[in-house]
């Protein structure tokens, strides 16, 4: 019987990788199936019985990529990346196209299993909707009220900060390209500018992490964006 209901599709078309990837989420309970191509991704994603794709880039027929941009046209579905494409730049480009995670080759299977789950609880909070505030550890933030909490005290934060600080909570365990949080923050003509962004994340941190050079909430994703933790 299996333990979870979320249905996982598989594009991989190295055939010992599908089968470690595979043997890996069934042993943990997760409903799968597995293609090599991504037309045939495409066909099964159309058919509606998939709730998230691991996808490796480097396809037979077309590059991971296209399948990510066609995907997103019509469709939500948390995608995460798994490839040995390890370069910064290209991590922040599929990320900005619409992945919500990108796994590097070679990975263990607790690693992966752990992704999966974070995409399948970001998941279930979209369809949760209008949910009124959202907490991790001991940092709280009350979306009605717009106010913030920690250790149970609120703490005053700018309204920038503040934008900043629930825009990664409702996209919680996701990383964030520099790029999107831009675009969110201050619009899509603001360009690319990263220090004001810098500047506003060490004035967030300094106010909710005992130690903002080892931060428990907020983590850095180097060359890529930003992640709050989702434990």
């Amino acid at each position: 019987m299996d333990q979870y209901r979320e249905r996982i599709l598989i594009v991989e078309d190295d055939k010992q990788i599908q089968s470690f990837i595979q043997y890996s989420l069934q042993t943990a309970g997760f409903p799968c199936l597995a293609v090599s191509a991504g037309e045939e991704a495409l066909s099964c994603l159309r058919s509606g019985r998939v709730d998230l794709m691991l996808l490796d880039l480097g396809l037979p027929d077309f590059d991971g990529m296209e399948v990510i941009r066609s995907v997103r046209e019509w469709s939500e579905i948390p995608i995460i990346v798994v490839s040995a494409r390890d370069q910064d730049r290209e991590k922040a480009v599929v990320l900005d196209m619409g992945a919500d995670d990108y796994l590097t080759k070679p990975f263990s299977t607790t690693e992966l299993l752990a992704r999966i789950r974070v995409a399948i609880r970001h998941l279930h909070r979209q369809g949760a909707g209008g949910e009124h505030s959202r907490q991790v550890g001991d940092l709280k933030i009350d979306f009605e009220r717009h106010l913030t909490y920690l250790h149970g005290q609120e703490i005053h934060l700018t309204p920038l900060e503040y934008n900043l600080l629930s825009l990664l909570f409702r996209n919680m365990g996701k990383v964030l390209t520099t790029k999107n949080i831009l675009k969110e923050l201050y619009g899509v003509n603001y360009g690319s500018d990263t220090q004001a962004l810098r500047a506003l994340m060490a004035g967030l941190r300094r106010k909710i992490e005992a130690n903002p050079s080892k931060p428990r909430y907020i983590m850095t994703e180097i060359g890529v964006g930003y992640r709050l933790v989702d434990e």
